[in-house]
């Protein structure tokens, strides 16, 4: 059940990254302001005890994304990405964590076994995710992790039972960006195989409403994937075709 739940977790990160709008999780303690300066001798790890409530500059918010990037240590990155989850509530450090490249950073972390680095992650990213800018590379750094997860038979199951916000078919729209439609594309066709491995693609198992199931396999998404059938690029029409038959 522990991969199962995981592989919902990420699946309800993807509905977030699509600008679903609405919090999976919220951090129990909201960003807060001081008075009080970084003094030169204070390290990353500094900026993450708590103790440091002012908001963190360009040159701060580098450090602490190298800490993350760095550490092995569960303890220092789930206090990284509290702080950095804190940082992005405000939207000038939105942009400049974009700009740092803060985004895949905290995006990997989705993939950590321990489940609170994995909330957390989420966290960093629902309010990095207010900038609009930032929701495309948020949506392919989800996207990525979820299509590596559906080539698993084991984590099918936790994935057709999330639940999903309907604006996730959003992203089967023809104007979608193209390395996005295809990578979502990919995920429904790693699904289809799966299904079909185990038998129940014909099957078609009552799941509840709501779910990533109920919307691949409704009738909303079975007519996204035929106006794809006309769509202007070659690999998105041939990734359209491969899907097709699992309906």
């Amino acid at each position: 059940m522990g991969g199962a739940r995981a592989a919902g977790w990420v699946a309800a990160g993807l509905a977030l990254g699509a600008g679903a709008g609405f919090c999976l999780y919220r951090l129990a303690r909201g960003p807060r302001r001081s008075k009080r300066g970084l003094r030169s001798s204070e390290s990353a790890e500094d900026l993450t005890n708590g103790s440091y409530d002012d908001i963190l500059n360009a040159e701060q918010l580098q450090k602490l994304l190298y800490l993350l990037e760095s550490t092995e240590d569960p303890v220092i990155t789930e206090r990284a990405l509290v702080t950095l989850g804190n940082s992005a509530a405000f939207s000038g450090n939105q942009a400049i964590i974009r700009e740092l490249g803060g985004i895949p950073v905290v995006g990997n972390k989705i993939n950590s076994p321990n489940h609170s680095i994995k909330e957390k992650a989420l966290n960093a990213l629902n309010n990095l995710s207010v900038n609009v800018e930032n929701q495309v590379k948020i949506k392919v750094q989800v996207l990525k992790l979820l299509v590596n997860l559906s080539e698993n038979p084991a984590m099918t199951e936790g994935l057709l039972t999330a639940q999903v916000d309907s604006s996730f078919l959003s992203l089967f729209d023809g104007h979608t960006a193209q390395e996005i439609l295809l990578r979502v594309l990919t995920l429904f066709q790693n699904i289809n195989n799966c299904l079909r491995r185990g038998g129940l693609l014909a099957i078609r198992p009552p799941l509840p409403t709501g779910s990533l199931f109920s919307l691949l396999y409704g009738e909303d998404c079975v007519q996204k994937m035929k106006a794809l059938v006309y769509h202007h690029d070659v690999e998105v029409r041939e990734k359209v075709l491969t899907v097709i038959p699992g309906f």
